[in-house]
């Protein structure tokens, strides 16, 4: 044994007595040692383990410690009869029973060899979530070959009459030839293959078509029992959540996002399928108004980073998912305000309508000017068109396209919502530093005081006002005199904030506390500002349109038709 390893050696291991130290007395090991190797039971247990390595029979360990114990127990105390103090029990100690876990201890003979067990972690991350229930899997397999059964050959996806018309004779009546298109594509199952997305898959059936073809990746117009479970089951899908589920159906391969033209294929199949839009199937146009209208609404509510594209983290905090599952359930369009309801893009196309003098399908800041009665100031709309809040998409300079008409309305008629907080709030901060300061409140205001006189209002001092807005807001740097838009977040009152500074017809609304208004926002608690407003335009619009229809009198600008 080398001199440098006999620190390692445990005392208490080693029975020694009180004041005979190992690592002091180096000599005291190797007497020890040599003594040890004397023994006629060390002789006997060394010659035991050379026969097991030469015969290859499995050493045991605990045996040959046992024997060792023994033999160190009956021969170690003898060597120190003189020095007057008993030795510790070999068992049953409290010091003895202490674990050692140095490299050493798994060699010495004179230690325990107690090996812990391992313990197994189970998996806890999972590339594509965790694995789906047994019974699940089960379920979604019987179903599965339920709805399969009938069509070995697979489900097939029904096609398009209207683009099938040109192979019949011009002689033949198109009435006619639509009635034989719908007999001959009649045994395609399209009706099946949507229990398979709804009953199966609990999607909305509208996602049919596209999650046909993202089953149906070669194009053969088929989809086979196999290729389905290939999809859904092998491939993850069915152990997904639903926002995950239809984040993956709906964006192209190898992105990490959803663009606006992602959502087109499935409006289309919306617009062909649902009932309650069956109306505009005659109307072509307005029925891509309405899809285009539906998703500049998706994209003002859920795209929040405001990128143009949505993330899978974006679409699982919205409520688009549920607003789609309402759909689907839903007959009446019009009561799935999130979103999907046709009046609200009548009033949004109808507002930009009336305001579009040339019908160019753009507006420029004359135009936005006579919004909701010339409700606007100067400073706001010159704000807007700086493109401070948001880029415009139209490609002439100095015009705002539909789109961005379509957030104008959303963010103006709903400032309580976040979207309408963040548009507004980087209006008004002119140096953009973050925070809203007394001098960029008094700058928009300054109009409002001016427009106040010039139509006889008793003006309100900006000292007043400004006193007013901290109290409704209680910014948390009220000593700084400014307020960031962390503070309009948490405050109820903060779209009052935007009308005070730039809207004079919602201000004075504000100011002398509309009966009406209030009596409204107590009856449908659950509406947004957004909401009553759509209803309410959508009735006047909706009265305008007789009047026009009757002849009885002329709303529009020019005497042109409506667009409805």
């Amino acid at each position: 044994m080398d001199i440098e390893e006999v620190h390692k050696l445990d005392p208490e291991l080693l029975q020694l007595p009180t004041g005979l130290s190992v690592k002091s007395n180096p000599l005291i090991a190797e007497e020890l040692f040599s003594h040890w190797l004397s023994l006629p039971d060390t002789s006997r247990l060394v010659k035991s383990l050379i026969d097991d390595t030469k015969s290859s029979t499995p050493v045991s360990i605990s045996k040959n410690c046992a024997n060792l114990n023994i033999a160190c127990g009956s021969a170690l105390p003898s060597l120190f009869l003189n020095s007057g103090t008993p030795p510790l029990s070999p068992r049953g100690s409290p010091r003895f029973s202490r674990q050692k876990t140095s490299p050493f201890s798994l060699q010495s003979p004179l230690r325990s060899l107690r090996e812990p067990k391992p313990q197994l972690i189970p998996q806890f991350y999972f590339q594509h979530g965790p694995p789906p229930a047994k019974e699940l899997q089960e379920q979604c397999l019987s179903m599965v070959d339920h709805l399969f059964s009938d069509f070995i050959d697979g489900l097939r996806m029904d096609g398009d009459v209207s683009i099938h018309l040109n192979l019949f004779p011009s002689v033949m009546n198109s009435q006619t030839a639509e009635l034989i298109l719908q007999l001959h594509f009649c045994h395609f199952p399209i009706a099946e293959f949507k229990t398979v997305t709804k009953e199966v898959c609990k999607l909305p059936s509208f996602l049919s078509s596209l999650l046909f073809r993202k089953i149906d990746v070669d194009s053969t117009g088929i989809v086979t029992r196999d290729a389905f479970i290939k999809y859904w089951v092998d491939g993850h899908m069915l152990a997904m959540d639903v926002a995950s589920q239809i984040y993956n159906i709906l964006r192209q391969p190898g992105c990490e996002y959803l663009r606006q033209a992602d959502f087109k294929p499935v409006l289309d199949e919306l617009l062909t399928t649902h009932p309650g839009l069956e109306f505009l199937r005659n109307t072509p146009e307005f029925q891509e108004r309405y899809a285009e209208t539906v998703i500049y609404r998706i994209f003002y509510y859920i795209n929040r980073s405001g990128t143009g594209c949505i993330t899978l983290r974006e679409l699982k905090r919205g409520n688009l998912v549920a607003a789609m599952q309402q759909v689907d359930e839903e007959d009446d369009i019009n009561k799935v305000i999130r979103y999907f309801s046709y009046e609200h893009f009548y009033v949004i196309y109808c507002r930009f309508w009336e305001l579009d003098g040339d019908h160019d399908f753009l507006i420029d800041k004359e135009n936005l000017l006579k919004y909701g009665n010339h409700a606007l100031t100067y400073r706001i709309v010159d704000r807007i068109f700086s493109q401070v809040p948001r880029k415009f998409t139209s490609k002439v300079e100095g015009k705002m396209s539909y789109e961005d008409f379509a957030y104008f309305i959303l963010a103006e008629e709903d400032k309580s919502s976040e979207p309408s907080l963040e548009y507004w709030f980087k209006c008004i901060d002119l140096d953009g530093d973050g925070v809203i300061s007394p001098n960029e409140m008094q700058f928009f205001y300054e109009e409002q005081l001016h427009r106040m006189e010039c139509i006889t209002q008793e003006p309100v001092l900006f000292e007043d006002i400004l006193c007013q807005i901290f109290d409704m807001i209680k910014p948390e740097a009220r000593k700084e005199n400014c307020i960031t838009l962390k503070d309009l977040k948490a405050s109820k009152l903060s779209r009052n904030v935007f009308n005070i500074l730039f809207n004079l017809n919602k201000f004075m609304a504000f100011e002398t506390r509309d009966p009406f208004l209030i009596r409204q926002e107590r009856e449908n608690p659950t509406l947004t500002e957004w909401d009553r407003f759509a209803q309410r335009e959508y009735v006047r619009l909706s009265m305008e349109e007789d009047e026009v229809s009757n002849g009885s009198a002329d709303v529009w600008d020019e005497p042109l038709e409506s667009p409805f």
